[in-house]
């Protein structure tokens, strides 16, 4: 039976932290500070610009100096985000796996349009991602489940025939919100403040090499 399998981009498919986490060290050299090892910034590259300023600066975007590091941050990283990055091991044998059952998948993610749509194509990802749903595709962001009703929609699928998986406890909260079943990728970021057993997600998996099982349970 036919079913679409949706993901989160960064920490799901793709481990970008070290690029991210460069354009957040980036921030700190420009304002006289050392840069933070990838272990400190690692948590925080799901949460974004907003996450890793909040862990290199000690800024959120009620202070005065955010919005001008929050663009630069963006400058730096656009240049330099495909250093390091690359897919998680398993994610290759995962997605043809899917693609090999009949199965479709896509991304939704709360990265710009301008940001992952060439790293879905530097990635090698573009060919047969049915659908790309990005921040600024639609009117919210997760956790709000309109991106992930709005992936269903142009992937042509009802919500019963979709998951989601994620490294954050919005990805959760987005498919729980959508009425779809989810995973939680443990592999990933996933912060620091709740641990990824808590989100309540259907599954919990440690390695995309495991995912596969997960998903034939929840879809059937």
């Amino acid at each position: 039976m036919t079913a679409l399998i949706l993901f989160d981009f960064d920490g799901t498919l793709a481990d970008t932290a070290s690029d991210l986490a460069a354009a957040a060290n980036r921030q700190r050299i420009r304002v006289g500070l050392e840069p933070l090892p990838l272990e400190v910034l690692r948590p925080y590259s799901s949460a974004g610009a907003r996450g890793l300023l909040r862990c290199a600066l000690n800024l959120t975007p009620a202070d005065e100096a955010y919005e001008a590091h929050r663009v630069q941050f963006l400058k730096d990283y656009e240049v330099a985000m495909m250093v390091d990055t690359c897919l998680f091991e398993g994610v290759t044998e995962l997605l043809a796996q899917i693609k090999n059952e009949g199965m479709t998948w896509g991304i939704v993610t709360n990265k710009a349009t301008y940001l992952a749509t060439p790293l879905v194509a530097a990635l090698g990802l573009a060919q047969d991602c049915a659908v790309l749903v990005c921040g600024d595709t639609t009117a919210h962001t997760k956790p709000h489940p309109l991106p992930l009703l709005h992936a269903a929609q142009q992937a042509g699928f009802g919500v019963e025939r979709c998951l989601y998986v994620g490294d954050d406890l919005r990805d959760i909260q987005a498919a729980q919100a959508a009425g779809m079943p989810s995973i939680a990728a443990a592999y990933g970021y996933c912060g620091r403040e709740h641990p990824p057993e808590t989100w309540q997600a259907d599954h919990c998996v440690y390695s995309a090499k495991d995912m596969w099982p997960a998903i034939k349970q929840l879809i059937g």
